[in-house]
């Protein structure tokens, strides 16, 4: 049976993940480039600053169960499955890179929350619903650039795809 230690043994690995997504995303608003330059500097901001402010929430969710937070770069690479970027890539594959990052931690949450039901922490619950909203919302904002980039429209009406 799940307990609490399951719960912060899982949310360690969200904040990992999570940190490893603000420290890349970033870096990426700082050395963006190319025509989309205001744009993406813009949108990566706004990413990293919410973010910021989910290490800060997990972290303390962590603490609130009784255990230590992880807090040094070698506990984050220990945990994180998000690989972090040391090169400065082109500025279509640094949203490529952050779509596929936040979609982890989708994943992530996804596959960790009924361990979260089964032990009936509620907190933790809520915590991972208001985060799994704001990465599906960051993925579809970035996966719009990239297709506008690839000028690969859906096609079709929007009643379309559901009149199939």
């Amino acid at each position: 049976m799940a307990n609490s230690q399951d719960v912060a043994k899982g949310l360690a690995v969200l904040l990992a993940n999570t940190y490893t997504l603000y420290l890349k995303t970033q870096g990426f608003h700082w050395n963006v480039g190319g025509p989309q330059f205001t744009e993406l500097h813009t949108l990566f901001e706004l990413e990293y600053t919410d973010l910021a402010l989910a290490n800060d929430a997990i972290a303390e969710r962590i603490r609130a169960l009784g255990y230590f937070a992880p807090a040094s770069y070698s506990d984050f690479a220990k945990l994180a499955t998000i690989s972090e970027e040391s090169g400065v890539p082109s500025a279509w594959d640094m949203v490529e890179q952050l779509a596929a990052g936040n979609e982890a931690v989708i994943e992530q949450i996804r596959s960790f929350r009924s361990l979260v039901d089964e032990v009936g922490d509620n907190a933790s619950a809520g915590l991972l619903d208001g985060r799994l909203e704001i990465h599906e919302k960051a993925v579809w904002m970035l996966r719009s650039h990239l297709r506008d980039a690839k000028e690969t429209p859906l096609g079709g009406s929007a009643a379309d795809q559901f009149n199939s």
